[in-house]
């Protein structure tokens, strides 16, 4: 039976998009060490990722973008990603295991199972696909938008975060429906860097 795990990660950041993944090992060819992405160094994370690229019978990373997450909300924009993930997956998967309490629908049977990113390793494997490819994506947009430490925190709601959104305003890449920048919004900087003050 081809078991297909899938995780996200970015539900909770201000910022990006967010990203899941889908992937279906390969039994006679094990990766030694998988777990919950978040137990395990970035280092260790980047490390595994390439070998579960390498050595997995199939594997998608999929996304929806913050104008979905706006549109949607958080939790329908992540099932569509996951949707998308499973769907761009090289091998059609006889089950598919995800983390958490919820289902997308799919063509085939789901098990939503929490905790899972610790307790099955499909969904570990997507859980460090998942979290590897959107820090990339946050790296990349720190390069675009220095102002707000993006590569430090990676989108979260940290304070310093909080301060650098309230002195430089959301641009296009926030989520406007989250509650933190919807009120910067309504309540914008008086001043900004770059208008003379």
């Amino acid at each position: 039976m081809l078991l297909c795990g899938v995780d996200e990660a970015g539900r909770g950041p201000l910022c990006g998009p967010v990203v899941t993944a889908a992937v279906i090992l390969d039994p006679e060819n094990p990766i030694v060490g998988l777990a919950d992405s978040k137990k395990l160094s970035e280092k260790r994370r980047e490390r595994l990722a390439i070998e579960i690229k390498e050595k997995a019978l199939a594997w998608c990373i999929a996304e929806a973008s913050v104008d979905e997450i706006d549109r949607l909300n958080i939790l329908h924009a992540t099932m569509l990603a996951m949707q998308r993930a499973v769907a761009g997956l090289s091998r059609v998967p006889d089950k598919v295991l995800v983390d958490g309490n919820r289902c997308p629908r799919f063509d085939m049977p789901c098990e939503a199972i929490v905790k899972g990113d610790s307790l099955v390793q499909e969904i570990s494997a997507a859980s460090i696909l998942a979290k590897t490819a959107r820090d990339a994506m946050l790296l990349e947009l720190d390069k675009r938008y220095p102002q707000y430490g993006l590569a430090g925190h990676k989108g979260y709601p940290t304070p310093a975060h909080l301060a650098a959104l309230r002195a430089h305003g959301a641009c296009e890449i926030y989520r406007k429906s989250f509650a933190p920048v919807h009120n910067i919004i309504a309540n914008p900087p008086l001043w900004t860097e770059d208008d003379g003050s």
